[in-house]
């Protein structure tokens, strides 16, 4: 089944919860309004349904390879690449000033959701050349973004992120590639790195690895660590390429999913002792980015950055995934309906329990895209407005959001891909469905760019006992607001979903409280409880979102523009408020009430 990208919903999040009108008074945004965002959009779709998609089952099935020189990808990406790169793609939501079209990240979400439902494989190719133009915009020198930036954000470079070693996963601490300073203030890295997505390929003439290292005789643990751009290939003074770096791909991880984005191991320096050919080795040349022993605070910049485009990259496969169940469900006739609405076996769309896991999905997918988009508009206000306060409240809004964003929409996408298996039956389990790919492409978003775990940790950590639970507090606040608008509407759909909202929300107020007032007393009591409070908390977000999508979509204007779409939302915030936020109060139980029995049992027990 062919993809199609859901624009009407984006459009309705860009325009009624975003509020591109008001983005779109921001200095520097005057000409993206709601217009814009309709062309761009639909353009963007162009491109995914009819070149990127087609390419995804294909990518699964022959996927990249290394051939002990390089990466070759699946037939068909390079082309691909290059149509996306030639059409400004890389640069949508870049500075004007390094070649990029300056557009709001309000947009450029909806564009990134649909690279990704149209293939994820590939799009995380642009996902982290996109993070590695945000380290070096912020942090990088004059000299450096003249070198790599107009590159990078034209599409004719990629980028990559090297964070993790063998001896090392997510515990940077223990960090050991090593940066010996040479005379010409360069330096020369030698160590491994594994994971590194698009680490090698042939998609692009030059790959700029940012890579985390320590300089010789800085500070142990995290405070020693400092960020280098190590090119595949050295860059002449004129811009040209020069020799190749002394980077070289060793080997690439076979994986359970996203099979066609080449995960590479890379070994930095003794290329030629190693026996790998073209090497200038030994130690490959990198240069510092912003000032010694601060790369981990530079590296967040990156990680941040992909750490929302995972959680849109959950939404998308999520909604990939409704797409082929709705389409399934449409096609396969099994039983007769339970109510005798027809006189023979009909499609099993007409069954409960299938339009239970159809609207779940549905619901799931709409919640979260609702919620991305807000914390988009967020980020454009935090880092655009002219108003310093409205810069400060938006900046706390987006920073409380991107672990939610983040954490809840990839563990949904897992739900979500799971139940496009079931509606499937038998034949999901048939790989040549492909219902089952989406339900492994899946399972990496719970865990790369920081596990669920971690973004649960920092949800405890910087996003509440940081400051007492305050701006936690805050945004109940404005739940609150949004439940009184539901009540005084009036309508029964409006106050069914605020008494389930008042009681979503009382529950996250009493885990914020016990968050904020354990955390430093009864960190394990906290920590216990750390993933199911950003699931609360996430579940709440996303349902305040759909809350205040079903105000707009029960008004006589947006009834009279579009009846039929309307409707479905209705139909869908009331689902999810019945169906999912309704879980809320008993997850704050097992939070505030069950902590002990998570940690009571003695270890050898186990």
């Amino acid at each position: 089944m062919s993809y199609r990208a859901p624009l009407k919903d984006m459009l309705f999040n860009i325009e009624h919860l975003a509020r591109i009108d008001q983005i779109a008074q921001i200095p520097g945004f005057e000409d993206a309004g709601l217009e814009t965002a309709q062309a761009v959009l639909e353009e963007c779709a162009k491109l995914n349904q009819d070149v990127i998609s087609p390419l995804n089952w294909e990518g699964d099935k022959n996927p990249s390879f290394h051939n002990g020189r390089g990466v070759t990808t699946t037939p068909g990406f390079k082309e691909a690449y290059l149509q996306y790169a030639q059409g400004g793609w890389q640069g949508l939501q870049h500075p004007v000033d390094f070649g990029g079209q300056g557009l709001p990240k309000t947009i450029g979400a909806a564009c990134g959701e649909m690279l990704n439902s149209a293939n994820m494989a590939f799009a995380l190719c642009p996902l982290l050349t996109d993070g590695a133009i945000e380290a070096l915009i912020t942090a990088g020198s004059d000299e450096l973004k003249a070198i790599y930036l107009e590159k990078l954000i034209s599409g004719q470079w990629t980028g990559t992120m090297n964070l993790t070693e063998p001896q090392a996963g997510s515990d940077l601490a223990a960090v050991r590639t090593r940066a010996e300073p040479q005379p010409d203030g360069t330096f020369k890295i030698f160590g491994t790195k594994i994971y590194i997505t698009y680490g090698e390929h042939d998609l692009a003439e030059n790959i700029v690895h940012l890579v985390l290292a320590r300089v010789q005789g800085a500070p142990e643990g995290v405070k020693g660590i400092s960020l280098f751009v190590v090119p595949k290939f050295l860059v002449k003074a004129d811009g040209s390429l020069g020799d190749r770096n002394d980077v070289h791909c060793v080997s690439i991880e076979h994986k359970m999913g996203i099979k066609a984005s080449p995960t590479a191991v890379l070994q930095f320096g003794d290329g030629t002792a190693a026996g790998i050919a073209d090497s200038n080795g030994p130690g490959a040349v990198g240069y510092l980015v912003g000032q010694e022993n601060r790369g981990l605070e530079y590296m967040f910049i990156m990680m941040n950055a992909a750490r929302y485009a995972v959680g849109v990259q959950g939404i998308a496969i999520a909604e990939r995934a409704y797409q082929k169940a709705v389409q399934y469900a449409r096609d396969r006739v099994q039983s007769r309906p339970v109510d005798g609405s027809l006189p023979a076996a009909g499609p099993i769309i007409h069954h409960p329990d299938v339009r239970r896991m159809l609207m779940t999905m549905r619901a799931y997918t709409e919640g979260c895209r609702a919620m991305a988009t807000t914390a988009a508009a967020a980020y454009d206000a935090s880092h655009h407005h002219p108003d310093a306060e409205v810069r400060k409240q938006n900046e706390a809004f987006y920073e409380f959001m991107v672990p939610l964003v983040k954490g809840f929409s990839t563990e949904m996408s897992l739900d979500v891909t799971s139940l496009g298996v079931q509606v499937h039956g038998g034949m999901g389990f048939i790989e040549e469905t492909g219902a089952a790919q989406y339900y492994r492409d899946a399972k990496i978003l719970t865990i790369y760019e920081g596990t669920t775990a971690i973004q649960a940790n920092d949800l405890v950590g910087r996003k509440t006992a940081r400051d007492g639970g305050q701006t936690a507090k805050a945004l109940a606040a404005q739940v609150a607001n949004t439940e009184n608008e539901l009540t005084a509407s009036g309508h029964a759909d409006a106050l069914a979903v605020a008494k389930r909202m008042k009681a979503a929300r009382e529950a996250f107020v009493d885990v914020v409280d016990f968050v904020a007032g354990n955390t430093k007393a009864h960190p394990n009591d906290v920590y216990a409880g750390s993933v199911p409070y950003l699931m609360l908390a996430g579940n709440l977000m996303a349902g305040w979102q759909m809350g205040r999508a079903l105000l707009v979509a029960l008004t006589p204007a947006a009834q009279a523009q579009d009846g039929a779409f309307m409707a479905a939302k209705v139909s869908t915030a009331r689902f999810y408020a019945d169906h999912i936020l309704s879980k809320a109060p008993g997850i704050r139980d097992s939070i505030v009430e069950g902590a002990g029995s998570v940690t009571a049992m003695a270890l050898d027990a186990f």
